[in-house]
């Protein structure tokens, strides 16, 4: 399968030019990919875009401000303290235990709990989340990869049947494609970028509910926040709508939030093994996406 190696690429936004006595400064030669095989393969003769300074990142992770509330209700523990003593033994003291665990369990996570996690906190929040009927469809929650701290965020639209198999977003011959793209434009996959999903649970063979994509934003925001990104990339049509909550669209620069996060859309990894033509215009998303990215 051939793979445009001999395709035009598309320009890249012009950066103001050195003064005339200094010739330019030779762009730096790609990173070699990986080893692959055709299907994973990504413009391997095509010119970089012109590289840009990476924002300066902190000597250390910087903790969060506050950790996922795990006090249980007074009964759970009363209970507990019973079932713990030699005399306790009737079942129905155990079976109280049993209802108490089960109804913290089962109780949605809030929005500001979500909002106060670290790391660990929120995969776990994540793992075991109930904010929508997803929970009770799922083989497993997914959580975000890659690098804690971050100056790029990938982000696709939900699971699919194989990222929830290995409880990894975008995993398999996608997420070797997807490594393969970053590394192009000259990013260290496993140190400037974080791989996530708007929705963490894989509905059943459709396309995440505007319900699913609300319940799910806090995670998504605790994220963005911990990660410190700085650009952001789509990939799949609804990822990009879903993220934007209303009209989005390919060949220019959007802006997320708050503090207007710059966010390009191209296409999903599993959209360009089915279709690679299609990678030719996912190769100017790309560039645009890095030239946007001073």
């Amino acid at each position: 399968m051939a793979w445009f190696d001999d395709a035009p690429v598309p320009p890249v936004a012009p950066r103001p030019a050195p003064a005339p006595a200094k010739p330019a400064a030779r762009a730096a030669a790609p990173v070699e990919a990986e080893p692959a095989g055709e299907d994973t393969a990504w413009f391997d003769d095509a010119p970089m875009p012109p590289p840009s300074a990476t924002p300066s990142r902190s000597a250390a992770n910087a903790a969060a401000d506050a950790s996922l509330s795990e006090a249980a209700p007074s009964r759970l523990d009363n209970a507990a303290d019973t079932a713990a003593s030699p005399s306790a033994s009737a079942p129905s003291d155990l079976a109280g235990v049993s209802h108490a665990a089960s109804e913290l369990a089962s109780t949605p996570v809030s929005d500001e709990a979500i909002a106060g996690m670290d790391w660990p906190a929120l995969q776990a929040a994540v793992s075991t989340c109930t904010r929508c009927p997803l929970c009770e469809t799922r083989i497993a929650a997914v959580n975000g990869r890659g690098a804690e701290r971050a100056t790029w965020i990938a982000i696709a639209a939900a699971p699919s049947a194989a990222d929830e198999q290995d409880v990894q977003a975008i995993t398999g011959e996608a997420g070797q494609l997807l490594h393969n793209m970053l590394k192009a434009i000259e990013l260290k996959p496993d140190d400037d970028v974080y791989i996530t999903n708007l929705v963490k649970c894989r509905p059943p063979e459709r396309n995440p509910s505007g319900d699913e994509v609300i319940a799910c934003r806090p995670y998504l925001e605790r994220e963005l926040a911990l990660t410190g990104a700085t650009m952001a990339m789509t990939f799949g049509q609804f990822a990009a709508k879903g993220l934007m909550m209303g009209p989005a669209a390919r060949g220019k620069v959007m802006h997320y939030g708050a503090n207007q996060l710059p966010v390009v859309a191209t296409y999903h990894p599993d959209d360009l093994l089915r279709k690679p033509e299609d990678k030719a215009k996912a190769w100017a998303d790309l560039c645009l996406a890095k030239a946007s990215h001073g």
